[in-house]
C-alpha cells in the first residue's frame, strides 16, 4: 500500500481542525493553549482510512501568520494539500502564502476545501466558489475540485472523504531504496519509553535496532522503537508520519529542525547552491547578501542569499544563487527550501537545492553561472560529470554522490559503471570508492611528463627523479594512491621507467659529453687510487680544477651507477674497496666473535676521521650492531 500524507493549508479560523475533527474524531489542538484560544500554534497529527483501504496520515498547520514558519515544517513531506477556505470570509492573506508556500515545495496534489457553508446563503456561496476559481487559476490547484463542507452539521463530508480517496490514486508511490532521512517536527519525553520524535519520512525506511545520527550534529543513538499511526512497527519508510523513541538520548540533544539519518551518509554545510525563484507577489526586487529565514525541512536558518551574476533579483524572476547560512544544514539535491525575509516576516520566494555541500562561488564569473544552471537541469551522468570535473585531484566520492545526485544507491552504481567504462571517470581509491575526472587524470598523467622533462633537462646526467620528489610535484589535494595510479598506468603506457625508486621518462638516456666522460673517469680514478683515505668530495673538485655543479652531477651519475658508494655528507668510497674492507670486517667478526674500535682502526690503517664514518656506515647498511663499546654481526633474518 503507498504511504501518503495529507497536509491543511489555509487562513487562520478557517477551519482546519475543526475540518481534522469531523473526518477523524481526532482534536489535533493537543496544548491547553490552543484550546483556550481556540488557534492552532503547533503542528496536530491525525490519521484516516479512507473506504477504498488507503490510510493517510494527517498533518494540520497553524493558519495564524506569526506560526508560519510551523506551517513550512508541517509542509515538509506532505504528498496532499487541503487548502482550506471559510465560506464567509473568502480567500485571505495566508490563505496566499499557504498557497505560495505550498508550490514552493513541489506540492502538486490537493484540493479545495470550502468550509463553514452552514454560515452563508447560496448566492454568496456561488460568490466565493467563483472567487476561489480564479485564485487558483494558473496554480496546481486549478483543475483541483472545490468541495464544500460544514464541520458543524456533517455536511459536504462525506464528499470531501470521497475525494480524498480519489486523489491517492493519482499520487506517485514513495521509493524505499534512498537515503534515510527523517526531518524532526516534534520532540517530547513519555514515561517508560524515554525521549521520542516525530516526523514525516521524506525518504529512505529505518528498522528498529538501528543506530541513526542526529544531523547536523554527531550524536548517535540506535533505535528503540517505532510507531507509525499509534501502531507498533518493526520499521517506517519513506511517507509515512513516524514516531520512534531511543535508547539513552537526552531530550536536550535533539530539536525540531534536526534530521534523522545514517550514520556519515549526510555532510552538514554552511552554503547550499540554489536554483531561486523570487515570488512575482513581491513589491521590489530583492538585492544580493540580503538576509533571508531558510526553511527547509522542518529547520529555520538565518542566511545571506548571494546573487551570483547580478545585484538584484526583481519579482517573477529565477536564478541560480548561493545561501550562506549560520549554522550547518545537512540537505540532498533536490530538496525544496522556502526564503522568507528577515523583517517583516512573510515568504519571498523558494526553489529546489542544485548542489547541497559546493564550494565558495566567486560573483559574476560566467563559467560558474552557466555550470550551475546547467546543472539545475542535468541528468545523473551530467551531475556526476560536473561535479567530479569541480572536485579536481581530490575527487568525489560514492557517498558524496548520493547527496549530488538523489540517486538511490543500485541506480548511482549503474550510471557510475557506464561512466567508468566510457572512461568518463576514474576509479582512484576503491576503499572509499573515490572518483576523479578522466580531464583531471589525464592532466596529471601530463604533469609528471613535464615534471620529468623540466628535470632531465635540468640534471642531463642524472638517471632520474625520486618518487617522492615527483610527488611533491602533484597538487596537494592530489593523494597517495592517486599519485600511483597516475605513476602506473604511465609505466604501462611505457610513458615512463621506475628503477630503484627513481623514476625517469622512457626516452631518457644519460650521455656523456666528451669532456664529462673524462671528467667522470679523472673522479673514479682518484677514489680507486686512494683506498680508504679518499678526499671530501669538495677537496677533489679543486683538485681537478672544475665547476662544482657539472661535477657534482658526474659525481651522482657514478653513485646511480653504483661505482661509488655514499658513506656521509661528502664522504664517498670506490665500491670494490668498499667491498673488500666489508670482507674483511666479517671475516674477523665470524673468527673472533666481535670487533672494537681500535682494531677496525687498525684493519684499515686510516685514521679517526674516516674509521668512525666507516664502522657506522656497516652498522647503517645492517652489517654490524653496535653493543657497548664492540661491534656483532647482525643476525641475517
Amino acid at each position: 500500500m503507498k504511504q501518503i500524507i495529507l497536509g491543511t493549508a489555509g487562513h487562520i479560523d478557517h477551519g482546519k481542525t475543526s475540518l481534522i475533527k469531523a473526518v477523524t474524531g481526532t482534536n489535533t489542538d493537543r496544548l491547553k493553549e490552543e484550546q483556550k484560544r481556540g488557534i492552532t500554534i503547533e503542528l496536530g497529527f491525525a490519521s484516516l482510512d479512507l473506504p477504498g483501504g488507503q490510510h493517510l496520515g494527517i498533518v494540520d498547520v497553524p493558519g495564524h501568520e506569526k506560526f508560519v514558519k510551523n506551517m513550512v515544517a508541517g509542509a515538509t513531506g506532505i504528498d496532499i494539500v487541503a487548502m482550506v477556505i471559510a465560506a464567509d470570509e473568502g480567500v485571505m492573506p495566508q490563505t496566499r502564502e499557504h498557497m505560495e508556500i505550498c508550490t514552493l515545495l513541489g506540492v502538486r496534489h490537493g484540493m479545495v476545501v470550502l468550509t463553514k457553508i452552514d454560515m452563508v446563503d447560496e448566492e454568496w456561496l456561488e460568490l466565493v466558489t467563483e472567487d476561489i476559481r480564479e485564485f487558483t487559476m494558473g496554480t496546481f490547484l486549478e483543475e483541483a475540485p472545490v468541495v464544500p463542507v460544514s464541520s458543524a452539521t456533517g455536511e459536504g463530508i462525506s464528499r470531501f472523504i470521497e475525494q480524498l480517496d480519489a486523489l491517492c490514486k493519482n499520487v506517485p508511490e514513495h521509493t524505499s531504496t534512498g537515503l534515510f532521512r527523517l526531518p524532526v517536527d516534534r520532540v517530547f519525553s513519555m514515561k517508560g519509553f524515554g525521549t521520542v520524535i516525530t516526523g514525516s519520512l521524506i525518504s529512505g525506511r529505518i528498522g528498529v535496532g538501528e543506530s541513526i545520527m542526529i544531523y547536523p550534529g554527531t550524536t548517535v543513538s540506535k533505535v528503540r522503537g517505532i510507531q507509525v499511526h499509534n501502531q507498533g512497527r518493526e520499521f517506517a519508510e519513506a511517507g509515512m508520519r513516524t514516531a520512534i523513541n531511543f535508547q539513552g538520548l537526552e531530550k536536550t540533544a535533539i530539536n525540531r529542525g534536526d534530521i534523522l539519518a545514517r550514520e556519515n551518509t549526510l555532510v552538514p554545510s554552511y552554503m547550499v547552491d540554489l536554483e531561486m525563484h523570487f515570488l512575482s507577489s513581491n513589491k521590489k526586487p530583492i538585492k544580493n547578501r540580503t538576509q533571508v529565514r531558510f526553511h527547509t525541512g522542518t529547520s529555520e536558518i538565518m542566511g545571506n542569499l548571494i546573487l551570483l551574476d547580478r545585484e538584484e533579483l526583481a519579482p517573477g524572476e529565477t536564478c541560480v544563487a548561493q545561501i550562506r547560512l549560520d549554522e550547518p544544514v545537512s540537505l540532498v539535491r533536490d530538496d525544496r527550501f522556502v526564503a522568507r525575509s528577515y523583517s517583516p516576516v512573510r515568504t519571498i520566494g523558494g526553489g529546489k537545492v542544485i548542489n547541497p555541500i559546493p564550494v565558495k562561488h566567486k560573483r559574476f564569473h560566467q563559467d560558474v553561472v552557466d555550470a550551475l544552471k546547467s546543472l539545475a537541469e542535468a541528468d545523473p551522468e551530467g551531475i556526476i560529470d560536473h561535479q567530479a570535473h569541480m572536485a579536481g585531484p581530490a575527487g568525489v566520492t560514492f557517498a558524496e554522490l548520493l547527496l549530488m545526485t538523489n540517486l538511490p544507491a543500485k541506480a548511482l552504481d549503474a550510471t557510475i559503471a557506464s561512466m567508468l567504462n566510457s572512461q568518463t571517470i576514474v576509479l582512484v581509491d576503491k576503499e572509499s570508492r573515490r572518483y576523479v575526472h578522466q580531464e583531471t587524470f589525464d592532466d596529471l598523467k601530463q604533469l609528471s611528463r613535464t615534471v620529468l622533462e623540466t628535470y632531465h633537462r635540468e640534471n642531463p646526467l642524472k638517471t632520474g627523479i625520486s618518487k617522492e620528489e615527483l610527488k611533491s610535484k602533484f597538487p596537494h589535494d592530489a593523494g597517495g594512491k592517486l599519485f600511483t595510479l597516475v605513476l602506473n598506468r604511465e609505466i604501462k603506457d611505457n610513458g615512463i621507467v621506475l628503477e630503484d625508486d627513481r623514476v625517469r621518462l622512457s626516452n631518457h638516456e644519460v650521455s656523456l659529453q666528451v669532456d664529462q666522460q673524462e671528467l667522470k673517469q679523472q673522479i673514479l680514478d682518484v677514489y680507486r687510487q686512494s683506498g680508504l683515505t679518499p678526499p671530501y668530495f669538495r677537496e677533489i673538485v679543486k683538485q681537478l680544477d672544475v665547476e662544482p655543479k657539472p661535477a657534482k652531477g658526474v659525481l651522482e651519475l657514478l653513485i646511480g651507477e653504483g661505482a661509488l658508494v655514499k658513506v656521509k655528507e661528502d664522504l664517498y668510497y670506490d665500491r670494490p674497496t668498499l667491498e673488500n674492507l666489508k670482507q674483511k670486517l666479517v671475516d674477523h667478526i665470524v673468527a673472533k666473535g666481535e670487533i672494537s674500535t681500535p682494531e677496525f682502526k687498525d684493519m684499515t690503517g686510516a685514521s679517526r676521521k674516516y674509521v668512525i664514518p666507516l664502522i657506522e656506515h656497516f652498522d647503517a647498511t645492517n652489517v654490524t650492531i653496535r653493543v657497548g663499546d664492540i661491534r656483532k654481526l647482525r643476525k641475517r633474518q
